[in-house]
């Protein structure tokens, strides 16, 4: 099955500062160590952009670029995107289709936001996902830990069964891949 990774939102706003995910430094650490097995695989890995008219993730702007941590090549595919649903108004499917991507791996900030949206649409779109688990996060709430939040979207986004493809939440040193999937194959 061929596989396209896609991180979401890794973006210097949602790292440093004000709004930064809950160890952002340990996640992004986590996204660059499964992107790099991606990519030696031959597997795309997308790199998906949070933009909004003004604000910190205004486009353009310091807190709208990818995060300093976060490794890139030139080789990678970028989305540019303004809702939370990484396929609402982009190219995304277009392109997964292009590359013929049957499984998507998802990792990314915010976990209860883009990252749930995004998962929850891909299933709608047909696409198996395999979600880092320990590669998203967000920020704490008045109710719950982020903490809190991404382990509990680890759990239910596994149980959802009703799109027909399903979720499996694996931590980032358990993820393989199998060469067969690669973009060139």
């Amino acid at each position: 099955m061929k596989t396209a990774m896609l991180v979401i939102d890794v973006q210097e706003a949602l790292c440093n500062g004000k709004y930064a995910a809950f160890e952002a430094a340990q996640v992004i650490s986590r996204i660059n160590a499964v992107a790099q097995l991606a990519r030696q695989n031959s597997v795309a890995v997308i790199y998906i952009q949070h933009e909004e008219n003004g604000g910190p993730l205004e486009y353009g702007s310091d807190g709208w670029q990818l995060a300093a941590g976060l490794q890139t090549r030139s080789d990678n595919l970028y989305i540019r995107k303004s809702a939370s649903d990484s396929f609402h108004n982009t190219n995304l499917h277009a392109m997964l289709k292009d590359l013929g991507t049957e499984h998507l791996i998802i990792c990314g900030l915010q976990s209860e936001f883009c990252v749930d949206t995004t998962i929850r649409r891909a299933l709608a779109l047909g696409y198996p996902v395999t979600l880092i688990a320990d590669g998203h996060s967000t920020m704490d709430n008045e109710i719950l830990s982020a903490a809190q939040i991404s382990a509990h979207h680890n759990v239910t986004l596994s149980n959802l069964s009703s799109f027909g493809p399903r979720v499996k939440a694996i931590p980032a040193e358990q993820i393989e891949f199998n060469p067969i999937q690669s973009r060139n194959a």
